[in-house]
């Protein structure tokens, strides 16, 4: 993804000296790609005499290229400074207007022009055929998740050493906290009125804190790869950050909207294992699952995760399910009964995670960790991975897990040999295939089939393709793929397939192929 324009931020910071400067004006008009991000700086009341801006100073402005108008809440950045931020959702030119209550901030003006994605900038993540996922540009998204709950919050030199672990792995999004979960830098998200864990402020956020965090998303944003944000956690109860009162959850959802929708790679996560935290009601979520989908005029993704209790992930304001369950991926059927129930993208964020802590959590083998993925796939849904390992075994607040830094497990090189999988496969990914029966077969109706057998080690495989989708004469290529040493093996010739009984078509010169009598051991048919 292309860098942020600092030349469209400067630029947009004169534009209201200029509103009203015709020729001006037009020479300084600033740009940015369609998707791309736009910051407007402006000045105004300031906390000097006596006010609090957060709760004091509203500021809005409408955005419009003359067919759709955008609604785009402003926030407050500290020391007189407001921002609106805008992604444009289409290219040509668009003209902006302010609505607030402090005079120094009303009816200001501008334009922005819009020009042609350009390079890796494919758009925002949306929902296409019902259980997968694409950028705006109809580009495929082949999801392959990891999390680092409190990396945000770390030194600068840590967070870069995550950075460049991403770069290098397969990893294209990223789960994060708000509010670290784990130790961070001494800084705080409120003003602190004391020094008690509660002696804070909740009408007056820290934009130093915010600002940090807006370079982490930032980080991520150039370098490709999604951000799910988190915004509330139960871990942290000494300073109880989610156990605010509705109106308290109000403003920080505002804010995260204001200060984080324009980045085209952020997603919404309402909490993490949202049902450990006491203080909150199935309305409250409700609540502000619905404020995410009405305020955020990006629309971007939406999801709740879990520990025990599933979420209702069928209601209008969720886009897709974040699920924690590390027994329904041992098996693609379900799986898929996920997917089946809920009729969205079905994401198992957390399945437990590769690593070598005394807790059940966190102590897959990479070959577990892997398994998940594959099995995930053959179901038509998503997995997501972390790890536990740390130097000395210090504890998985210090591993990948809970601060980033660098990745030490033995997943991470199969599952970027599962992700070329993915991108060499059908477009927008895979769907079950007569999945009431055990056929354990994912892909695309007469043209596509993956079958896995996880830690099953068969010495041979019929070539069974169900009928959907096939008349007889079709004919495929096999490979045998071993999903952990990570090797392709073509069977030599093709398969042309003829009707064997009610139910399945193959080849009856070629009924079975021989497999190694490995574990991890797939089979890819590709019609020719």
């Amino acid at each position: 993804m292309p860098d942020i324009s600092r030349r469209g931020v400067v630029a947009a910071a004169t534009l209201p000296l200029l509103a009203t400067a015709g020729a001006a004006q037009a020479q300084t008009t600033p740009t940015t790609e369609r998707w791309g991000f736009h910051e407007i700086t402006l000045k105004g009341p300031t906390e000097s005499d006596g006010s609090n801006p957060f709760i004091d100073v509203s500021l809005k402005a409408d955005f419009t290229d003359g067919k759709t108008v955008l609604t785009v809440p402003g926030f407050y950045d500290g020391d007189g400074t407001y921002k609106l931020r805008f992604s444009p959702p289409a290219e040509g030119h668009w003209r902006w207007l302010t609505k607030s209550n402090a005079s120094a901030l009303n009816a200001q003006s501008g334009t922005l022009t819009a020009t042609a994605p350009t390079g890796k900038n494919h758009g925002p993540i949306e929902v296409v055929e019902g259980y997968h996922f694409a950028y705006a540009d109809g580009t495929p998204y082949r999801q392959i998740g990891t999390t680092c709950y409190a990396w945000a919050q770390q030194s600068d030199a840590l967070c870069a050493q995550t950075i460049e672990t991403l770069k290098t792995s397969p990893y294209n999004k990223l789960r994060m906290c708000v509010f670290p979960n784990v130790g961070h830098e001494p800084i705080h998200p409120f003003v602190q009125t004391g020094t008690g864990d509660r002696d804070w402020d909740a009408t007056r956020f820290n934009p130093e804190y915010f600002r940090i965090f807006d370079r982490r998303v930032q980080a991520l944003y150039e370098i490709g790869v999604e951000a799910d944000v988190i915004i509330f956690q139960p871990y942290d109860k000494k300073r109880g950050f989610s156990d605010m009162t509705r109106t308290q959850d109000e403003r920080l959802v505002r804010y995260l909207i204001a200060r984080l929708s324009a980045y085209r790679h952020v997603w919404w996560s309402a909490a993490n294992e949202y049902d450990l935290i006491e203080t909150k009601s199935m309305d409250d979520w409700d609540h502000i699952l619905r404020l995410i989908q009405n305020e955020d005029p990006h629309q971007r993704l939406r999801s709740i995760h879990n520990i025990k209790r599933l979420y209702n992930n069928h209601k209008p304001w969720i886009t897709h399910a974040s699920v924690q369950n590390g027994s329904a991926i041992l098996d693609d059927r379900t799986a898929e009964t996920y997917r089946s129930v809920w009729e969205k993208p079905v994401i198992f964020d957390e399945v437990c995670y590769e690593g070598n802590i005394d807790a059940r959590w966190g102590n897959l083998t990479g070959e577990q960790m892997v398994g998940a993925f594959w099995q995930g796939l053959i179901a038509g849904t998503y997995v997501g991975h972390s790890e536990t390992y740390t130097p000395g075994n210090t504890g998985p607040d210090s591993s990948w897990l809970g601060k980033g830094g660098k990745l030490l497990g033995t997943s991470t090189p199969r599952l970027a040999f599962l992700k070329q999988i993915m991108e060499d496969g059908p477009a927008p990914g895979i769907n079950p295939i007569d999945k009431w029966w055990e056929r354990h077969l994912g892909g695309v109706e007469g043209q596509y089939y993956l079958r896995y057998f996880g830690t099953d080690a068969p010495a041979e495989w019929e070539v069974n393709v169900p009928k959907n989708g096939i008349t007889g004469g079709e004919q495929f290529r096999v490979d045998i793929i071993d999903t952990w040493n990570m090797t392709i093996t073509p069977v030599e010739g093709v398969f042309t397939l003829a009707k064997k009984d009610n139910y399945d078509f193959h080849d009856p010169k070629r009924p079975k192929i021989k497999l190694p009598k490995k574990k991890y051991i797939a089979v890819r048919l590709t019609r020719t």
